[in-house]
């Protein structure tokens, strides 16, 4: 065990107080939006101005006239005139700007009295003396804003909004937002106050909320039907209302417990994300952006995957409430992904033993894919780009009934999905001696394939392209270089729970000769090739950390226990500022008042102390909507981007990828993804609302943290 010594240098010594667990976190205010636009009945999308009164009732002005909402519905309006002149009195009251103040753009009135006017060159303050103007300043940086815009919060304190960034006086001291300061743009066009002291920004690409903890970008339309706020107004519960090139938006709160946004994205899984009778969850797709027009479903290469960490969610959410529902989907997701065993046996093309296909299609519904997807020639034009891509036929081949194409090549990912549900369904949910034995049989099958053909995946046409685990290849073949650490601990992992089933020596046996012969337990210090944070494959961290979930929970060997959770706490900290909640849990779970020693002294690998906290925040911001919207982000001002310091060799430079100046990436309520396998550091993400991702990204981790008691039962 002295190679402990070198990894452990890697780990910091000191590390703060832990947070309290279990976190109660009861009712939260969960955001939301609905669009007013010429689809929902607003007459025209171009919305110039809007005012919301003091009885709730909504007004707009656009390109063809001034309308008002009532029921739910627009109505031409005369009063809005009077509505919007009024917004106008103090302006026409101010006297005369110096003539260098430009066009008045926004007027605020304090209750003391006090006048304060945003122009198009500056910022002025009208007194007793007359009108001067204000130049804030902050310690030594100080302003000549221009192009202002102001407001007075419930707090009485002055906000504004212009194009070099917004401020706030109060106490008769100035605090000035920039980029560095958390402010994710500038470029401003508007600012509204709240009387809870939340402020509002718009800008021309988007709009800003702040609480003067947390800033909230709000682009794309995941927010927002166009990009360019032209203005903007609160209701009595402090919802804004916002008035874009494209129409009208009412981004709103709800009070949700996390229990109940759990079993929201359940039902929408339940009702939309099941595919075949077996039910692999899956993302759908939909003709109609951000609508459930003609929604379909189709294969993927990682059915297997997905639906195996879904199922992980209902283990762990059986395993904490003893929910019946929960147990039901657990066992249909056994189900499922036992046929995957299943089904390739007794065909034509049968594989070894033990075998576990991709994923099916059912042969009544969708025509050939080795016609349609996987011709000979599409093949061949694939292993141009991939040395290693095999070239056969074929890659679907049908059941022994006739009744389902089954698909080939199945690779590492999978079966880190597989085992990592196997694990927790044999644990939690397996409630008799059948229900044990059949999981056993899945486990038994696969891992003695493995064995049998030098820790490679065999289908019909031979080895698979990436499930590969044997040492001549993970040791002495370059080419495998950059997956000797992750798949060694990948088959280090199954051979644990093999052993924890099974009971069976052979296992542990097994385990042994790859790490004395092979080395394996040296190859996991190192679980992943990359050059520091935001690098390498994304997929790797999916797949590494739930490999090393059940590598340390079920290792007997307390000393190899500390060995493996080494790199793993090296591989946690550089995944830290993702904001992770289902990393954060998988290494909690197993490093958590962790302590190991080496000649240096005494380390406690505890995760840092915001694990939790940032977990939470990200459970809270998942938005409802799972539409692929797209979202910008690489013109944000308050980010630091990474260099090509972080390029492999082999990838040249890093294009597009940075995180926030505070040290996290992109907050989940200001990108897309619908897997922990997607790259966080990608500024740009999302699409044309025409995919409709699954829950499984906020289900998976919850109930994980429920269980563990990381998050107290609402």
């Amino acid at each position: 065990m002295g190679i402990v010594v070198a990894v452990l240098m890697l780990v910091g010594v000191l590390r703060a107080d832990q947070p309290e667990i279990p976190i109660n976190v009861g009712l939260f205010l969960q955001e939301k939006r609905t669009f007013y636009t010429a689809e929902q009945g607003l007459p025209s999308d171009d919305v110039r101005r809007v005012s919301v009164e003091k009885d709730g009732t909504v007004y707009v002005r656009t390109a063809k006239g001034d309308f008002r909402l009532e029921a739910d519905e627009w109505h031409s309006s005369n009063n809005a005139e009077a509505v919007f002149r009024r917004k106008q009195q103090l302006t026409s009251a101010i006297g005369e700007l110096p003539e260098q103040a430009g066009k008045v753009l926004s007027v605020a009135k304090a209750r003391a009295g006090e006048v304060v006017i945003g122009a198009e060159w500056g910022l002025f303050l009208k007194g007793p003396e007359g009108i001067r103007r204000v130049f804030p300043q902050q310690g030594n940086r100080r302003w000549a804003p221009t192009n202002v815009f102001v407001d007075y919060d419930g707090l009485g304190r002055l906000w504004f909004a212009s194009a070099q960034g917004a401020g706030c006086f109060q106490n008769g001291e100035w605090r000035l937002y920039t980029g560095v300061d958390g402010l994710p743009y500038d470029d401003m066009t508007g600012v509204v106050a709240g009387e809870d002291g939340t402020v509002w920004f718009g800008t021309k690409k988007g709009a800003i909320r702040f609480d003067g903890g947390a800033w909230a970008y709000r682009q794309g339309k995941r927010w927002l039907p166009g990009d360019e706020v032209r203005d903007l107004a609160l209701d009595a519960d402090g919802n804004a209302w916002v008035a874009t090139d494209a129409g009208l938006s009412w981004i709103h709160f709800t009070e949700m417990t996390l229990a109940e946004k759990a079993k929201y994205y359940e039902d929408q899984i339940d009702h939309r994300h099941r595919r075949t009778q077996f039910g692999y969850v899956i993302e759908a797709q939909t003709d109609t952006p951000g609508q459930f027009v003609n929604v379909r479903l189709t294969d993927s290469d990682n059915d297997g995957l997905w639906t195996s960490m879904y199922g992980a969610g209902e283990c762990f959410a059986y395993g904490a409430t003893k929910d019946p529902e929960a147990k039901r989907r657990a066992d249909d997701v056994f189900r499922a992904l036992r046929f995957l065993s299943q089904v390739p046996r007794g065909s034509k093309h049968e594989p070894p033993k033990g075998f576990i296909a991709r994923t099916i299609l059912e042969v009544d519904s969708n025509s050939d894919p080795n016609q349609q997807r996987y011709s000979l020639e599409q093949q061949e034009r694939t292993q141009k780009r991939d040395n290693y891509w095999r070239v056969y036929e074929p890659r679907w081949p049908l059941s022994a009934d006739g009744k389902y194409y089954w698909k080939s090549d199945t690779s590492s990912d999978e079966l880190d999905g597989h085992y990592f549900f196997y694990a927790l369904y044999y644990d939690l949910v397996a409630e008799n001696e059948q229900q044990k034995s059949a999981v056993r049989e899945l486990v038994r099958d696969n891992i003695d394939h493995l064995i049998k053909h030098d820790f490679c995946l065999h289908d019909h046409a031979g080895r698979t392209r990436w499930a590969v685990f044997g040492p001549h290849e993970l040791n002495q073949n370059p080419e495998w270089h950059v997956e000797r650490g992750l798949n060694s601990i990948s088959v280090l992992s199954y051979l644990n729970v093999a052993y924890h089933m099974t009971g069976d020596e052979k296992y542990r046996d097994v385990g042994k000769q790859l790490r004395e012969k092979h080395s394996y337990h040296i190859n996991a210090l190192v679980p992943k090739y990359q050059r520091g944070i935001g690098s390498g494959n994304q997929s790797d961290d999916e797949m590494a950390f739930m490999a090393f979930y059940n590598l340390i929970k079920y290792e007997p060997d307390p000393e190899l226990k500390k060995l493996y959770l080494v790199p793993f706490a090296n591989s946690w900290r550089q995944e830290e500022p993702e904001m992770n909640p289902f990393f954060n849990f998988c290494y909690a779970a197993v490093g958590s008042d962790v302590k190991v020693s080496n000649i240096y002294g005494e380390h406690d690998l505890s995760p840092w102390p915001t694990w939790l906290e940032d977990s939470i925040d990200t459970l809270k911001r998942f938005p409802l909507d799972r539409f692929d919207w797209q979202h910008t982000n690489h013109h944000r001002k308050d980010l630091l981007m990474l260099s090509n310091h972080w390029a492999d060799a082999y990838r040249g430079e890093i294009r597009g990828k940075g995180y926030r100046n505070n040290g996290k990436v992109i907050p989940v309520d200001e990108r897309y993804f619908n897997h922990w396998n997607s790259d966080p550091w990608q500024l740009d993400s999302g699409g044309s609302g025409r995919v409709i991702g699954t829950g499984t990204v906020y289900t998976l981790p919850y109930y994980m943290g429920l269980y563990h008691g990381f998050i107290a039962v609402d």
